[in-house]
């Protein structure tokens, strides 16, 4: 479902996927599409450092949470890794699905998860506070997006964030 916007290039369902991701989801910081692996990554930030069995306990809680939702849907997952690091007084934290088994409720499982653990320690881009039937608009738009990009031969490598109220995609 490519549009064209201001006469520039075609953007592809993977671009409107992270670029619908980033609207839907004001925690997520990035969010990376590696075409080679087939995976998303998704970012957030902890604005302070989280202590190792902090950060243990986060990536248990995901894990976890990622296998249950997808043992109960009969699913098998590819790729479902979770990672933290430290950088300067924030921690990143990355987890990364396979866009083959990824549906658009386990997004929406995952970014509750973190919210969930970090509180207020999670770093969120200001909200508008869209009526539910926006949310859920996106998210069907997001469920739909997933489909094309399993059906397409995306094969740009692509990073999208957020800068002054805008979602920036870069295909690297």
């Amino acid at each position: 479902m490519p549009y064209r916007e201001g006469g520039r290039e075609d953007v592809t369902s993977g671009a409107g996927l992270l670029i619908s991701i980033l609207a839907r989801y004001p925690e997520v910081v990035t969010v990376n599409y590696d075409p080679a692996g087939r995976v998303l990554n998704f970012t957030f930030l902890s604005s302070r450092v989280l202590s190792a069995e902090e950060s243990g306990e986060l990536k248990k809680r995901l894990r976890e949470g990622i296998a249950a939702f997808n043992f109960l849907a009969c699913r098998e997952i590819r790729v479902g890794a979770v990672f933290c690091r430290e950088y300067d007084q924030m921690t990143i934290i990355e987890a990364q699905r396979d866009v083959d088994t990824l549906v658009s409720e386990e997004i929406a499982l995952i970014v509750s998860l973190v919210r969930d653990f970090l509180g207020g320690y999670l770093l969120t881009e200001r909200s508008n506070n869209c009526p539910e039937d926006d949310l859920v608009l996106q998210e069907e738009i997001i469920a739909h997006l997933l489909e094309d990009v399993r059906g397409a031969n995306e094969k740009s490598y692509l990073v999208a964030f957020r800068k002054e109220d805008r979602v920036l995609v870069f295909n690297k």
